[in-house]
């Protein structure tokens, strides 16, 4: 076994080379330099000291840069983990106390240990009972509860801190006449900074522009005399090794919640990861190495006062235009950090609290999605309703809820569409021996005396039901002339014993009815069922065959003494499945 399987870094390593270091030198100051402000940003969304931020983007990044499958993911703290970290611990202890940093810390160790037994025992396919569009409408209601919830530090004024967008907005209008001008302005002007830069200078930072920004305006003109708040003293070092402490009480209370950040954390990761192989030929995203490079970043990060991290979006995008090749280009961004921890956080002293709002506000908007809410409501409405219920019931309910109503919506489709799969009478292509949709094509042959049924899923216990209340009323529609059965199995890639014994059943109700039944297109998995139910005997050999059409000349051969069935010609009514 590959010791390079579980440490990717061995595999590219070896063969660094300047090329790779001249691109990934490039991306990593880049990304380090756009780190240092977004970090002290999201640590404050997570309720956290700003500094906490720049430990979230030191040893994590190390970690993952080693363990990682992918070659230009930026690992280290985002808006929306940073948001359910504060949802989550919100209610255990006051932001910014040394008991909520502790949770903090705790919550991070017990996001790795999920994330890395996850990927240990192969459980990364679990992320994928979470669909798009439900994924799509929580990131965007989250988006809005996020830069919201920074509108008390872009506009000066005290506001409750609330999961709930209402109570931000009617806080923040009743408190209209206590906004502060001057730091309201200077919150604005880094918006505007920031996109202007984004916009026509792509290649500048201006998350870091803003912040200089910040500092110069309020140390220049001693904003801090008319109300201006600032971060103030930020700890000079790297951060002490310490161990987190939890009982069993703390246990109950994070699990849910390290739970949840798991997943989404890292299907935010895996998304962009997959995004940004899709232009890389040289390696592979391997799912559930991922968890677990993400599960020890976290741990490890946990015992250097780090909350949970992950892969960002923003960062990720800047990191691969920026050149990166390898892991290095990380290692690269962490050792900056470390460098600002070590000598220049006495520069971000005066650096504004609006300005880190306007960090924020900038960064977590461009994830509302009105193209794929307007997409959805053309291309498929059933999903456009589920990213609009999952939207409003994470405005309405909070975070947690809203990811709990996505988990329930996703399983709940998955079940109704497994329960309820697609299946289609098939009438004959003139001329060929090829059989397809009656519903869907126009002028197919149909015979009086053959029922020809495709059954479009597995069939298995949740299915069988609606399998056979649907051969039933093909049966009845098909009226006193129909002599056989074909069931086209060529769709179908496994059953189940329950599958196994509504065969049985159709198999004898059909003989009571004087009714032949074939099989045909029966695939390995599903006839290894049929073996281990006995049903091959019962069913008998001569009734399967390869193609519908060697169904049809077998049962027309049986009949050779009655007269040639007549065709009639079956003109589509309506295109619906």
């Amino acid at each position: 076994m590959k010791i390079a399987k579980f440490i990717p870094a061995l595999d590219w390593m070896p063969k660094y080379n300047g090329t790779q270091l001249k691109g990934d030198l490039s991306a990593g100051l880049t990304v380090g330099v756009m780190l240092i402000p977004q970090g002290m940003a999201y640590a404050m969304i997570a309720g956290l000291p700003p500094i906490y931020g720049l430990y979230a983007s030191t040893i994590p990044l190390i970690i993952y840069a080693l363990l990682g499958t992918s070659r230009q993911l930026a690992v280290g703290p985002v808006a929306m983990v940073s948001l359910l970290t504060a949802a989550g611990i919100g209610a255990l202890a006051d932001g910014g106390t040394e008991t909520y940093i502790m949770l903090a810390i705790t919550l991070a160790l017990f996001v790795g240990l999920i994330q890395f037994l996850l990927g240990a025992f192969r459980l990364g396919f679990l992320v994928n009972f979470l669909s798009h569009p439900v994924i799509s409408g929580f990131t965007s209601a989250a988006a809005l509860i996020i830069g919201l919830s920074q509108l008390k530090h872009l506009l000066g004024i005290k506001i409750e801190s609330s999961h709930y967008v209402h109570e931000v907005l009617i806080e923040a209008v009743s408190k209209f006449g206590q906004i502060n001008w001057v730091t309201f302005a200077i919150g604005l002007g880094g918006i505007m900074l920031i996109m202007g830069i984004k916009r026509y200078f792509k290649a500048i930072p201006g998350q870091l522009l803003a912040v200089i920004f910040g500092i110069l305006a309020v140390w220049g003109f001693g904003l801090t005399e008319q109300g201006v708040k600032i971060v103030g003293e930020v700890p000079k070092g790297l951060p002490s090794l310490s161990l987190p402490s939890f009982n069993m009480d703390t246990i109950q209370s994070l699990i849910p919640v390290a739970l949840a950040i798991s997943l989404v954390s890292f299907m935010e990761s895996i998304a962009v990861a997959k995004a940004i192989q899709a232009r890389h030929k040289n390696y592979k995203v391997e799912p559930n190495q991922e968890l677990m490079a993400l599960g020890l970043a976290n741990i490890g990060g946990s015992l250097l006062q780090s909350y949970p991290v992950t892969g960002g979006f923003s960062r990720t995008a800047v990191n691969d235009q920026a050149g990166a090749k390898t892991g290095m280009a990380a290692i690269i961004s962490a050792i900056l950090i470390v460098l600002t921890l070590l000598f220049l956080t006495p520069l971000f002293y005066y650096l504004p609290n609006a300005i880190l709002a306007s960090v924020i506000m900038v960064a977590v908007f461009g994830l509302i999605d009105i193209k794929e809410a307007v997409h959805l409501w053309h291309a498929d409405r059933s999903d456009f309703w589920m990213l609009i219920v999952t939207f409003i019931g994470t405005l309405a309910l909070g975070i947690e809820q809203g990811i709990g109503i996505g988990v329930v919506l996703s399983l709940a489709v998955i079940i109704f569409q497994t329960s309820r799969p697609h299946m289609a009478e098939l009438g004959k292509v003139p001329g060929t021996a090829f059989y397809r949709n009656v519903g869907r094509f126009k002028q197919l042959e149909r015979r009086p005396d053959l029922l020809i049924v495709r059954f479009d899923a597995q069939l298995y216990f949740a299915n069988i039901n609606f399998f056979r209340d649907r051969i039933d009323e093909l049966i009845q529609e098909k009226g006193a002339g129909l002599k056989a059965l074909i069931l086209n199995f060529d769709s179908i890639n496994n059953m189940d014993s329950s599958g196994v014994h509504a065969l049985e059943e159709l198999f004898t109700d059909s003989r009571n009815r004087k009714l032949n039944v074939y099989l045909t297109g029966v695939k390995g998995p599903v006839r290894d069922a049929m073996v281990k139910g006995h049903l091959i005997d019962k069913i008998g050999e001569d009734n399967m065959f390869m193609s519908v059409q060697e169904a049809v000349d077998w049962h027309d051969a049986q009949i050779v003494e009655q007269p040639e069935p007549k065709f009639h010609e079956f003109t589509l009514q309506t295109n619906a499945e």
